[in-house]
């Protein structure tokens, strides 16, 4: 679980990462949405690392399990139905993961 310490150091760092995802849209490389989107990382910790060290693997489980379902629930009525479809076997991949490693 994160400490106190990594949330202060995080917060620190967000103007830096910020900028860097900035500096990587203007020199038109284009991000992927998908895999590792700039807004979910801060420093060299990535959102999902995080959300899964705040909770027990049966938890972190239901976690993805939900967001596989949400991205399929909705993606017919978005801009961008693919990368939703991506999105959510993004999750179900991380899903597959957790029920692997119990056995």
């Amino acid at each position: 679980m994160a400490s106190k310490e990594d949330w202060e150091r995080l917060q620190e760092e967000l103007p830096a990462i910020e900028k860097t995802g900035l500096e990587a849209w203007a020199n038109g490389v284009e991000e992927d949405m998908v895999n590792s989107p700039s807004h979910y990382t801060y420093g060299k910790v990535e959102c999902i690392e995080g959300i899964q060290e705040s909770m027990t693997p049966e938890a972190f489980k239901g976690y993805c399990k939900g967001a596989c379902l949400k991205y399929l629930w909705r993606y017919e009525r978005k801009d961008k139905p693919l990368e939703d479809l991506k999105k959510a076997q993004w999750y179900l991949n991380k899903l597959i993961e957790g029920v692997e490693s119990e056995d």
